[in-house]
């Protein structure tokens, strides 16, 4: 006998779009599925699944919150590492070749445009919509990320 499961069913429904998302703008150091994982935890304590006009929009703009905020505790661990002159014994960078390699020097917020507009071939409104800002801050991030990412290219060139 098989009961409908609606969150069931939208999670499987939203999983791969979400997960590649994820993976984009999540930091090198952290699992993408890692990450969708504390997004899901975070939006469903926060309401129920039917309390969302577009659940989608918000674990994505959940996504990038936590991705931004992973980074920046990355960077004060490896400062704080730094500043004590042991940072080669104790972090092991595991940094593989790679084409995104560029990409992931770039802020979880400029990758998230960049994947949205770029791969998905979303408007900036949308874009905008998703992320918590205008669609004017939409484009420009964009333009100024596909700048950064082009320098990033050009100088490991």
């Amino acid at each position: 006998m098989t009961e409908e499961n609606p969150t069931r069913e939208v999670v499987t429904a939203l999983h791969a779009r979400l997960r590649r998302f994820a993976a984009v703008v999540a930091p090198v150091e952290m699992d993408p599925d890692d990450l969708m994982q504390e997004a899901w935890v975070r939006v469903l304590r926060a309401h129920a699944m039917e309390d969302y006009d577009d659940i989608a929009a918000y674990m994505r703009r959940t996504i990038v919150n936590l991705a931004a905020n992973e980074r920046r505790r990355l960077g004060r661990g490896r400062r704080a590492l730094t500043s004590l002159g042991t940072q080669s014994a104790l972090v092991v960078d595991p940094t593989y070749p790679s084409d995104l390699a560029e990409l992931q020097r770039l802020s979880a917020e400029d990758r998230a445009v960049l994947y949205l507009v770029e791969v998905e071939r979303w408007s900036h409104r949308d874009v905008a919509a998703a992320l918590g800002c205008s669609e004017g801050a939409s484009r420009v991030r964009f333009s100024r990320a596909r700048q950064r990412l082009r320098l990033e290219l050009e100088g490991t060139s």
